[in-house]
């Protein structure tokens, strides 16, 4: 028996990421890939490796995840974020949470800690206490931007819509040495959405799914399209049809844009190692290690690598 050779993938959200924010993108998914995969190579997995990369894009402010989530109508974050276990099926999602610096430690304990696989809003927040998790006031989670965006929002003439193409949720997949995989995904949602409103993010096949008979995929894009075809399971079922990771993304996200007109990104990892990153946006900020090769891009077509050993040397000296 070979051991598997541990693969990552991450994306910071699909949709249009501003030119003045492209660089603090790059660096935030690259950042976070080479942290998942230093799990990885350590033996540790998948699971952990997804949690870590998704914490490290939860605390940077480029993504709309966490630290620079977008803000609710009343100006607050809420916060979704799913992780799932392919060896068992396992899973643990929040939805509508507040205060919390950290969604996916928090969902990885709802999978772990209880019998449930979603707590939402206030028991989600009763858990988090219970377990131990320090209250984060919800002032420090808001950016300078996500204010200027939501007061934006807010004027008469404004069309929300024009900043949904902004789509900064985050999520990571990966299979780990012993062959399992799992994903993680998590987001602040739409900039002015409904207080309470959940999209796909918590929602498992939707804003993930993972299963070590076929993968690991992990969505971003317009919630509520994906919640429609229920994306992520619909990447896996075409896996298991016989379809390469990159061809099941292509095919689902073109059902999606002219079966709902709803667009987005995916990142996938098959059960043998093989990987895409594809969406149907303008740009979506992506990472991924295989082989201790780093592979990153933001546009349609683009793709930087560099060795590990090389982007480690230059994550110490600040990109």
């Amino acid at each position: 028996f070979g051991r598997m050779k541990p693969v990552i993938v991450v994306h910071g959200g699909a949709g249009r990421i501003f030119k003045e924010r492209e660089e603090g993108s790059r660096a935030g998914v690259v950042r976070a890939a080479l942290q998942g995969y230093g799990i990885l190579k350590r033996r540790g997995s998948a699971l952990g490796a997804v949690e870590e990369a998704v914490r490290s894009m939860e605390d940077d402010p480029h993504f709309n995840a966490g630290y620079g989530s977008v803000l609710n109508e009343k100006g607050e974050v809420e916060m979704d974020a799913i992780i799932m276990d392919g060896k068992n099926l396992d899973s643990g999602a929040v939805s509508a949470v507040k205060c919390i610096a950290n969604p996916i430690k928090l969902a990885r304990l709802v999978m772990e800690k209880t019998k449930h696989m979603l707590l939402t809003g206030c028991g989600a927040h009763l858990f988090a206490q219970a377990m131990g998790i320090p209250d984060t006031p919800g002032e420090t989670l808001i950016t300078e931007r996500s204010r200027e965006r939501w007061k934006k929002n807010l004027e008469p003439d404004s069309n929300p819509e024009e900043f949904q193409k902004d789509l900064g949720t985050v999520g990571a997949v990966a299979i780990d040495s012993e062959g399992n995989v799992a994903c993680a995904t998590s987001t602040g949602g739409l900039s002015n959405k409904l207080i309470g409103r959940v999209g796909d993010t918590a929602c498992i096949g939707s804003g993930g799914y993972a299963d070590n008979h076929s993968g690991a995929t992990s969505t971003t894009g317009h919630g509520e399209s994906i919640m429609k075809v229920v994306l992520a399971r619909l990447i896996l079922y075409h896996m298991e049809q016989g379809m390469s990771p990159e061809m099941a993304a292509d095919t689902a996200l073109d059902y999606m844009k002219t079966r709902v007109g709803g667009l987005g990104g995916v990142i996938v990892v098959n059960n043998s190692g093989e990987w895409a990153a594809r969406f149907s946006t303008k740009q979506m900020s992506w990472a991924t290690v295989k082989d201790d090769q780093l592979h990153y891009g933001i546009y349609a077509g683009e793709r930087h690598t560099k060795s590990v050993d090389e982007a480690l040397t230059s994550e110490s000296e600040g990109f």
